[in-house]
């Protein structure tokens, strides 16, 4: 998967070029701030359907999530059904903010990955702590640490996709028919938000 940085990305929407992009966080993440021009093509839903999204995006296309680990899955998801031109956004939005590139901001919600270590350090905390009444308690502590294990190494994460189910992190435009309409509905290379 190749990738493109937040200047170059920057460079080639100021001149008009810019490529169809795609923001594969939680609808919650994406009100809160997202780039000029994006769709909210939430992970979950694009590995559902992207055989039918595939047929709306026949131009260049970037994907766009926090630091760039579920963009990555989602280029691997669409590059599965043909799209041959995908790049990942190198640093997601955390890149894009750092370069002082514009972001339309909305109503602030937690990241999901602050989220994941909330809960998971909570579950932690609570069952230490509650392992000194109920010793049988630390092995919740091990099954927590043991699945934040295999989520770095398999860069996956059981509990964010559980926690972007979560009404918090859900909006009203993360639906499939609403996503292919605003494709059908933009210029290729348009400025929609």
């Amino acid at each position: 998967m190749t990738t493109i940085d937040a200047t170059s990305l920057r460079a080639l929407i100021d001149s008009g070029r810019g490529p169809r992009l795609l923001d594969v966080r939680t609808p919650g993440e994406f009100e809160t701030a997202h780039i000029p021009g994006a769709y909210n093509v939430p992970l979950d839903l694009l590995r559902e359907h992207r055989e039918e999204l595939r047929h709306h995006l026949d131009e260049d296309v970037v994907l766009i999530c926090h630091s760039g680990g579920r963009a990555a899955q989602a280029g691997q998801a669409l590059a599965g059904v043909g799209l041959p031109r995908l790049k990942v956004l190198d640093g997601g939005m955390t890149a894009w903010r750092a370069v002082g590139a514009p972001v339309r901001l909305g109503r602030p919600r937690w990241d999901l990955e602050r989220q994941v270590r909330l809960v998971a350090g909570s579950i932690v905390l609570a069952s230490v702590l509650g392992s000194v009444f109920v010793p049988g308690l630390k092995w919740v502590a091990g099954v927590i640490g043991a699945g934040l294990t295999f989520a770095a190494v398999t860069n996956t994460c059981a509990m964010g996709m559980l926690l972007g189910r979560l009404p918090y992190n859900r909006g009203v435009r993360c639906d499939l028919d609403t996503i292919v309409g605003q494709l059908r509905e933009a210029p290729t290379r348009g400025t929609r938000s």
